[in-house]
């Protein structure tokens, strides 16, 4: 016997489940996630650091990101599940002109497009939120309150809870085999639990898209990257309620979490694939450059069991693809987030399900990520990637 549904959605992860939810608020509840694990959560979600910001070079970003941060405000009311959304904001710390240069033309962009409470600061103001910083080469930065946090797991389950009690179904432990395409459009897909017949796929695979599209003939450019994160021990020597700060010389950006700190740096002799062990070597990398900008963190202990490995998907320029694949009718993407798959997932659920329910998104233009950017050499470009 062959299942069908109006709607396969392949990946069971945060943007999988924010496009099933923002299906079912449009009244599209035949709904069908497959997730290849037993559990939610396993892949790139559940290892996220939770980071939400509107501080984008690109229109693009800023608006998903006002979007979603608009969402995360209301998510309690929205899904009935609090997600854990903290205003601290996010802290941007210049040690270069350009770097201030920088932060200034985005500020105007960010203005543009309606962000209107991004904050340049100098040395002293930087020095007023964190005392502990060594700032003897700070030339200025910026920050924003609504930038965050949220809790990235809860956020995943909400989406999904709310979606299957609007009818949405969830296969976990199922792998999706084959996308069926026949005379140029989706039909079904093939699964270890069978046939689903189908108008329509979404690739939500996360750092898998590219195997994923591969299931349906066609290649994207996603590539998986590693990226590691420190946490330490409760640590007292730095105000609890400090901001994201980035250190934008180098990359290195930490913030609270629970009685510790949550420490990140995007190494560049990192390679592509898909590992996700933790190394080990990469604790004393970190805490160079961590106590090269706050000292006290020599005092800081990290146990290496409590750090963790995840993996990016990352596109040419960094930025998603969403919209129909070329070439194959009824096959939506939403893949390539480079690190921004979490914060973005609200707008990320909106503008998918409006173009398979609507035939496009129209509360945001997702034009500029189309896939077909990529062959035409029209890439965005954002320079404030974490």
């Amino acid at each position: 016997m062959t299942n069908t549904a109006d709607v396969v959605i392949i990946g069971g992860g945060i943007v999988g489940s924010s496009i099933a939810y923002s299906l079912a608020e449009a009244g599209c509840t035949n709904v069908l996630i497959v997730e290849r694990e037993a559990h939610q959560g396993l892949g790139s979600t559940g290892k996220s650091a939770g980071g939400v910001r509107a501080q984008f070079a690109t229109e693009i970003n800023i608006k998903m990101s006002l979007y979603s941060i608009a969402f995360f405000k209301r998510f309690q009311e929205e899904t009935g599940q609090d997600v854990g959304y903290r205003g601290h904001g996010y802290l941007f710390v210049a040690t270069e002109q350009r770097h201030l240069d920088y932060l200034k033309a985005n500020r105007e962009k960010q203005k543009a497009c309606g962000l209107t409470n991004v904050e340049m600061l100098g040395r002293e103001d930087i020095l007023a939120i964190l005392p502990q910083m060594r700032a003897d080469d700070v030339v200025g930065g910026s920050f924003c309150q609504t930038d965050g946090f949220v809790d990235p797991y809860s956020m995943m389950t909400a989406f999904a809870s709310r979606a299957r009690e609007l009818g949405v179904t969830l296969w976990l432990g199922t792998e999706v085999t084959g996308i069926d395409v026949k005379g140029g459009r989706v039909c079904g897909v093939e699964t270890s639990r069978g046939p689903v017949a189908t108008r329509a796929v979404v690739n939500a695979g996360g750092p898998w898209a590219g195997v994923v599209a591969k299931l349906a003939g066609i290649e994207i450019p996603v590539t998986p990257l590693r990226r590691q994160l420190v946490h330490t021990q409760p640590f007292d020597q730095l105000p609890p309620r400090l901001p994201m700060v980035i250190d934008m010389s180098n990359g290195f950006h930490f913030r609270p979490e629970g009685p510790g700190f949550l420490l990140a740096w995007p190494d560049e002799h990192e390679t592509t694939g898909f590992n996700t062990q933790f190394d080990p070597e990469f604790i004393e990398k970190i805490l160079i450059r961590a106590v090269n900008r706050v000292p006290c963190f020599a005092e800081a202990e990290v146990n290496p069991r409590r750090c963790w490995a995840g993996l990016y998907e990352v596109t040419p320029d960094h930025h998603a693809i969403i919209g129909p694949a070329p070439g194959i009718e009824g096959l939506f993407l939403a893949n390539g987030f480079s690190g921004h798959g979490v914060m973005h997932s609200p707008a990320t659920g909106r503008m998918v399900s409006e173009m398979i329910v609507d035939g496009s998104s129209h509360t945001i233009d997702a034009t500029p990520l189309r896939m077909e950017r990529f062959a035409e050499g029209k890439l965005l470009e954002e320079t404030a990637v974490l």
